[in-house]
Order: structure tokens, then sequence, then C-alpha cells
């Protein structure tokens, strides 16, 4: 009974037969690309096809699913109303096919990446020589840079991240912890002594990094008393915490530094930890990947191959 009310339905509404599913999945595809010319790249499809299956499908709802103009493409209510399901069947579509075909037993093709710029210098691009010749057929392209990017609108299969995440639509793993000890010179200390507490940070001179979280103040936990937030004068402002690296050594103030960037000068004695009690809040090392949940194998394989690396990077046994 119920089917036969659904098909009156959609014969009172001229939607006989299959829903348009190849027109679903475009649809998918130029709301997550924001761009029908995109789309078109990223199926292998004419721009042409990607356009009539929207006016094709915006005939049968007798509703337009974008707004267009000639430098902006938006999604309309509907549209937004549509998205997630929409993207559900190109997912499953593609997961389908991942199953179906050779591709799980044989990774291949392209993986972008976007990663911070020091630790992806330092320690992922490291790492990529071993990953390239277990797979052979896999190529890699790799986008270095401390601004967070938009993984769906950029095109990037994984990006790697450091940071609290928010919650979002994203799939994440986390990788491992990262902690941020308040480091500086032994030549600092010896002229400007060794702070205990956060309060007389007020009396020391700061080495700055701006894309910190918690804006222009340091912020601490300690075991027993708790927070506390303190500004503290700043000598170098920089948006790249390795860039603070030679003001460091010389002596010129105190940073609070990913155990990653620093463990070798902290092992050397060249840079000594202080109010090692109190704890910049932690922060993760994490792979987060675009919502679908049918990954490529060659994605899988580079995930796989990321988390088993940094589990047991050196810095974090430091």
């Amino acid at each position: 009974m119920k089917w036969k009310k659904w098909n009156e339905t959609l014969s009172a509404i001229g939607m006989k037969g299959l829903p348009d599913f190849e027109a679903w999945a475009i649809f998918a595809k130029v709301a997550d690309s924001g761009s029908f010319a995109r789309a078109a790249d990223d199926l292998g499809i004419s721009q042409s096809t990607v356009s009539k299956a929207i006016t094709r499908l915006e005939a049968r709802l007798g509703t337009a699913l974008f707004h267009r103009t000639s430098r902006r493409l938006s999604l309309t209510e509907s549209g937004r109303g549509a998205l997630e399901r929409a993207r559900n069947l190109l997912e499953e579509g593609s997961a389908i096919e991942l199953d179906v075909s050779g591709q799980a037993e044989t990774p291949s093709g392209l993986v972008r990446i976007a990663a911070p710029m020091s630790f992806g210098i330092s320690h992922l691009a490291p790492a990529l020589p071993d990953f390239l010749a277990r797979y052979p057929e896999i190529s890699l392209e790799i986008a270095f840079d401390d601004e967070r990017v938009d993984l769906v609108a950029a095109g990037f299969d994984v990006a790697m991240r450091i940071s609290t995440l928010e919650d979002s639509s994203l799939l994440a793993r986390r990788l491992c912890t990262v902690h941020i000890p308040l480091v500086g010179s032994p030549a600092y200390f010896e002229h400007h002594g060794r702070p205990t507490h956060p309060r007389e940070l007020a009396g020391h001179r700061a080495l700055f990094y701006t894309n910190s979280r918690f804006g222009d103040a340091w912020r601490f936990r300690h075991e027993r008393h708790g927070d506390f937030s303190i500004g503290v004068p700043s000598a170098l402002r920089v948006n790249n915490a390795e860039a603070l690296t030679p003001a460091l050594h010389a002596g010129l103030g105190l940073a609070l530094q990913p155990q990653f960037m620093v463990w070798e000068d902290l092992r050397d004695g060249t840079l000594e930890a202080v109010m090692t009690d109190w704890v910049a809040p932690p922060i993760a090392l994490f792979l987060v990947t675009p919502p679908s949940r049918a990954r490529a194998a060659r994605v899988e394989a580079l995930i796989a191959f990321l988390a088993e690396r940094f589990r047991h990077a050196p810095w974090t046994r430091a």
C-alpha cells in the first residue's frame, strides 16, 4: 500500500521510474567542489554534461538547487536539504566500485595531502621515500601550509592537523599527543632567571606563535592549582613556529614550542624546559579526511602508513 501511494505521488509530479542517480551524484560533486568546471574535472566528464544533469534534476523536481551568478555558485534551501543524502548516494556508489574492482588489492593513483609547514618538512617529508618504495604505483602531491585548508573545496584526500579538533563533518584519526613545553636557552635563564609560576612570566620576554588558539595569552594548567592565563611582553611574533628557533638559541626570549620541534634541542641541552609542573594544554596530531567513508585504497594505504610511522616517532618517546 505504501509503495502504491509513493508511485502515485511520483506520477502526480511527473517522477516516474527510477530516481536520476547520476544527476544526484553530479549534484553532490558540484556542491562539494563549488564549481561546475571543477566537478566536471573530478568526474572526468564534460562541463556541459554536468550542467545538463543539474538542469534535468531541477526540472524533475520543479525547484532550483543552486543560486547561480557570474561569480558565485551557492546552494538554495532545497539544495542544502538534499545534499547529505546525495553525498550518501555518491559515496555508496564509489564504495561498491572500489570493492568490486581490483583497487583494494593494488593501491594506485594520486593522493593529495595538506600538511603544516614545519611539521610537514621536518617529519612528513622524511617518511615519504619509505611510503613510495612500498607503494610504487601511488603518487603524492603535498601542499605545506600553516593555514587550515578546506579539504573538500580544495580537493585534498587527507590533511595532517596539529590542534584540538572542533566538531565537524570531517573524519579524523588521532595519531599521538603533542606536548608543548615552555623553553629557552641556558644563556637566557642565566640572565633572566627561571620562572616557577606563570605570574612570573610578566617579567620575561615572549617569542610568540600567532596561530595559537589562545590568542595573545599563554595558558597553563597545574595538577593542583588549576588554570592560569597570562599575556607576556612579546619580542617577536611569527605565524610559523620554526621561525622562533634562531631567536630562542640566541637567548632573546621564551617560547611555547611543540615537542616535535624542540625534542633534540632539549636532549642536547641547547634548550631547556622550565615550569614543567605547569603544563600548556596539549594538542594532538590528527589525520583528517573529507566526510565520505568510501576512501580509495591508495588513501587508506597512506593513512595506515602514517599512523604506524608517527605512533613510534622519536619525539613521542622523548
